[in-house]
């Protein structure tokens, strides 16, 4: 999939996921190693997205797995189509003298049974991309069936047997960090924390989705992120929810943001009653939020215009 750490930096930024150094690192090892990359954050912070960036890059099929509470094996790995065993069944005995063993072993082939997203990236005759999202929704039982696919890359399912992987999917495991994922799962993975963005990424993302936005709106969405998530919310915003409101304010031809945007911002990023309550019931709250990303904004122009001029003083002739 991937060539060199800078070669996975470049694919990645490329499809519009901006990372650093050691991201791009691991997810170049994770590829030779043939191990699963493990992501542990705070919703929203792109750890989804990072799997998805890694499709576009190598143009690979995509299998996912949206973990919660109660999964069963049937939904990872799949299930017998017992409609169609028992109409194969039916016609079979039609049939003068039946051989019912070999009936047996036909509709319990692979044929006769439905893959799951697990099964069905083992089964890809090209490398896939395999995303087992939000495993921390899990109990530990189910956690302890993927340790097979994880370590041998086969599956034993019970009358089919063992099916062994005809490529080694690029596996992508993430974590809301709600309860401590097993240490034999931990073994088995290269783990990386992925936090939200740095303001100057996040300002960097948000330009590459709203390139006609004028570069005060990036660093104003940007500061603007930095404010909100600390202040403490039930549910800080995500790096997608602020491009969303990046994307509002070019829609709505809003060239300066004010305190009387509050409640047309809001529906984009307090995502529950409590949040919404304590950013609009509160006097101040929005205006203090904006203040502190309109500070940052300042702060950021004024770092890019030294840099600018540390970088023309450096190239005077001596």
């Amino acid at each position: 999939m991937f060539q060199s750490p800078d070669q996975t930096l470049e694919a990645l930024a490329l499809v519009g996921y901006l990372t650093d150094p050691i991201t791009a690192t691991t997810v170049y090892l994770a590829d030779r190693l043939h191990k699963p990359l493990l992501l542990e954050g705070p919703a929203g912070s792109g750890k989804t997205e990072l799997s998805y960036a890694v499709m576009r890059a190598v143009q690979a099929p995509m299998e996912r797995l949206q973990c919660f509470e109660g999964i069963t094996a049937e939904h990872a790995i799949g299930k017998f189509d017992e409609s169609l065993q028992r109409l194969y069944l039916e016609l079979a005995m039609q049939s003068s003298q039946p051989d019912w063993q070999a009936l047996a072993r036909e509709i319990t082939a692979l044929s006769f049974f439905v893959p799951g997203p697990l099964l069905k990236a083992l089964l890809s005759k090209d490398r896939s991309v395999l995303l087992i999202d939000e495993l921390d929704k899990v109990d530990q039982a189910f956690e302890a069936t993927l340790l097979e696919i994880l370590s041998v890359w086969q599956l034993s399912i019970p009358r089919l047997g063992t099916i062994t992987a005809e490529s080694i999917p690029f596996t992508v495991l993430t974590s809301n960090e709600e309860r401590r994922l097993g240490d034999p799962l931990r073994r088995r993975s290269l783990y990386l924390s992925i936090e939200y963005p740095t303001p100057e990424r996040e300002g960097e993302i948000v330009a590459r989705r709203t390139p006609e936005a004028s570069p005060e709106t990036h660093r104003l969405i940007a500061g603007f992120a930095k404010a909100l998530r600390a202040y403490r919310l039930e549910k800080p915003p995500s790096v997608s929810e602020m491009i969303d409101i990046a994307l509002a304010i070019e829609l709505l031809s809003i060239r300066e943001v004010t305190v009387e945007h509050r409640d047309v911002l809001l529906p984009l990023f307090a995502k529950t009653h409590r949040d919404r309550r304590k950013l609009a019931d509160l006097k101040d709250a929005f205006a203090a939020i904006l203040h502190a990303a309109r500070l940052y904004a300042k702060e950021s122009a004024a770092r890019s215009v030294t840099d600018v001029l540390e970088e023309a003083a450096q190239e005077q002739p001596s």
